[in-house]
């Protein structure tokens, strides 16, 4: 709008603010959502975290932290463009990729691009004191959550049943729910044990253990073998739990940061190189990051790596 007195001064003046004010709207529309999971597991605090490292380290970003239902639910909303970055299990990751129905992917998600291989998941199953659980086999005809229905959790649950030669038909009850709720069914009674894919220390275990004597279930070495990658055989270190005076075998199930297609290079980039360079506040918003390693980045990385994040490693002398 221009005014009579000293129209074309005001004039000159309105265009000069209205440029301004574009090029500041403009350099805004860069927006980053990171798609995480329920609030009580690890997927959370570290993508709060890494939130604020790209609103922080990355020039003219937006950021904003969506907690979801995990794995799946992430790598649906990232072929459809509604978010920028997400965390997923390997195997969830790998059924995306191949169009597995059956996992909830009615067709191929082919969007989807790595930025980098992360923590391990741990398959952690843990009941109270009071169910009688003590091996996995005593989950028969007891009441077992095994995640939200297709989570990445639930289909690590559903592996590791076909590979003993067992059922959710062989539980007392079976629930689907988020770890929390899960939780909070067991120190209520309702509920003997739940399996959780998360990294060690999960807030919602410490809390279970916190309040009720509990009882960490081993998973036979021989479940890795049989199922084959991405599971692997590992450990849960004694004392990661209160009352849990020994380490427990189990499974392991490297995580993965996906991005999709229609993400732009240099936003790619950005996104991999801070959160290489910002470890440290990973670390403090949740241990298991501690476990995030440059040199095994794009190992075991069952979808092709965007431009970007490829750009970054070559700088680093990881990729030719």
């Amino acid at each position: 709008m221009c005014f009579r007195v000293g129209r074309t001064a005001t004039c000159a003046l309105t265009a000069i603010l209205f440029a301004a004010s574009t090029a500041v709207s403009a350099r805004a529309e860069t927006f980053i959502n990171v798609l995480t999971g329920g609030t009580s597991g690890v997927y959370y605090p570290l993508g709060v975290a890494l939130s604020k490292i790209y609103g922080e380290k990355i020039p003219d970003v937006r950021t904003q932290v969506q907690s979801t239902k995990a794995s799946v639910e992430n790598l649906n909303l990232l072929q459809k463009g509604r978010g920028e970055i997400g965390f997923a299990l390997g195997d969830s990751v790998k059924l995306a990729w191949e169009g597995n129905a059956e996992a909830g992917f009615p067709q191929k998600l082919d969007k989807l691009r790595a930025i980098a291989a992360i923590y391990p998941n741990y398959i952690q199953i843990v009941a109270s004191k009071d169910s009688g659980v003590k091996s996995f086999q005593d989950l028969k005809g007891k009441g077992l959550s095994v995640g939200a229905p297709k989570s990445g959790t639930e289909l690590n649950a559903r592996a590791i049943f076909g590979a003993l030669n067992m059922s959710y038909d062989d539980l007392g009850k079976t629930e689907y729910l988020p770890f929390s709720e899960s939780v909070e069914l067991i120190k209520n009674r309702q509920l003997d044990a739940t399996l959780q894919s998360a990294g060690l220390g999960v807030a919602s275990i410490r809390d279970l253990a916190a309040s009720v004597p509990i009882q960490m279930v081993a998973v036979p070495a021989e479940v890795a073998e049989k199922l084959g990658a991405p599971y692997v055989a590992a450990e849960i270190p004694a004392g990661t739990y209160d009352g849990q005076t020994e380490a427990v075998p189990t499974l392991a199930v490297r995580n993965i940061l996906v991005t999709h297609s229609g993400v732009s290079d240099e936003i790619a980039y950005q996104m991999t190189k801070q959160l290489f360079e910002n470890l440290p506040d990973m670390v403090a918003a949740h241990k298991a990051a501690a476990a995030i390693k440059l040199d095994t980045a794009t190992k075991g990385v069952p979808v092709p790596l965007h431009p970007g994040a490829e750009r970054y490693y070559k700088e680093k002398g990881l990729l030719p």
